[in-house]
């Protein structure tokens, strides 16, 4: 029997059993498809929140503990698998002229670094973008990674630790007894731990349908376009308007992402594919001619004001949860498995762990 079982094989879910067995615990991880193919996949990978002053001070949290951390933990995946996950410090430019003032004063009460420029320096920053803002702000090193190639290297990280990695397995139920887990069941037989950790994205609140309190976690659709260009095509990541334009260091450039209330259907519309190329092409005018290799949709697991849930179940003493974190999964990633993996063995917690309880206040 393994002392801790992970149901969720997203970017979370590989990153709390990574914590969680690198303090020598026994982690099986299961997943109902292949690690890293739902929201984790489909995701843009920009390691900050979009307009990070709109949020809460518990997702501020943990975005600048990430922050700090994702350069090393990048080149510990590198040196202990060989997978680059291509962390990418570009920098962030975000067009919305009338939040200014607001994001210089949190830039200032979080020591982050935040500019703002004007027109010649837009220009300068970003030479493929048309018609540049007369000014704009700009995140200098704020970085980008390929989140399948994170999912990709974390996978390995995690046999060469000898976690037990049980693919293709779907859950299909939590049986409690005395306000504990006794069994995780799945299609592939029963599976026991003293500690199960939910990392199920937007299935979470499914699987605690028949244990309440379920966290308020809800799917959100989202689709986006990848285009091919040469390297140094597009600079830098442009947010404007919730739309984003990502470059990679190959050159291939993601344009995304739509908003949709659509349950759980993630099928691609033909209606968000024209407006998204429409607008891609409109503010970055080279990718008119560029390839267009793929586009895609993925659900994104919303909970209120975007405040993940990260704590221990109220009914449940052997039963955590580690989801709900919307649009923010790669850059709340690392610093969220930490906290969980804090509130499973007992130690001091990097965070107040206050704010991401169950019952915490999210508005």
């Amino acid at each position: 029997m393994s002392d801790i079982i992970i149901i969720g094989g997203g970017v979370l879910g590989l990153l709390s059993a990574r914590e969680l067995a690198a303090s020598g615990a026994r982690v099986t991880l299961l997943e109902r498809g292949e690690t890293g193919r739902e929201s984790s996949w489909a995701g843009g990978g920009i390691v900050s929140p979009l307009y990070p002053w709109r949020y809460a001070e518990a997702v501020s949290a943990l975005a600048g503990w990430s922050q700090q951390h994702y350069p090393g933990l990048a080149g510990e995946l590198i040196a202990d698998t060989g997978i680059d996950p291509e962390f990418y410090p570009c920098g962030l430019l975000i067009l919305a002229a009338d939040e200014q003032d607001t994001a210089l004063a949190w830039a200032m009460a979080h020591q982050r670094r935040l500019h703002i420029i004007d027109r010649r320096e837009v220009r300068a920053l970003e030479p493929a973008m048309a018609d540049p803002a007369e000014s704009a702000i700009w995140m200098p090193g704020i970085a980008n990674l390929r989140n399948p190639r994170l999912a990709e290297s974390l996978h390995a990280d995690l046999r060469r630790r000898g976690v037990r990695l049980e693919t293709r397995t779907e859950v299909t139920g939590l049986v409690s007894r005395a306000g504990r887990i006794e069994r995780v069941t799945t299609s592939r037989g029963d599976f026991q731990a003293d500690n199960v950790v939910l990392c199920a994205g937007a299935w979470t609140a499914q699987l605690l349908q028949d244990l309440a309190p379920a966290p308020a976690i809800e799917p959100v659709r989202g689709q986006m376009l990848l285009f091919r260009t040469a390297p140094n095509s597009i600079r830098r990541m442009v947010l404007e308007d919730s739309r984003y334009v990502i470059p990679r260091r190959d050159g291939r450039v993601l344009f995304g992402s739509t908003i949709e209330h659509t349950g759980f259907d993630k099928s691609v519309t033909e209606t968000a594919r024209a407006e998204l190329l429409t607008l891609a092409t409109q503010r970055f005018p080279l990718l008119a001619d560029a390839e267009l290799e793929r586009h895609w949709a993925g659900l994104r697991p919303a909970s209120p004001a975007g405040i993940p849930y990260i704590c221990r179940h109220p009914e449940q003493q052997n039963l955590y949860i580690n989801a709900g974190h919307f649009r923010n999964g790669i850059v709340l990633g690392p610093a969220s498995a930490r906290l969980l993996a804090d509130l499973v063995l007992q130690r001091p917690p990097i965070l107040d762990p206050t704010p991401y309880a169950l019952d915490a206040a999210r508005d």
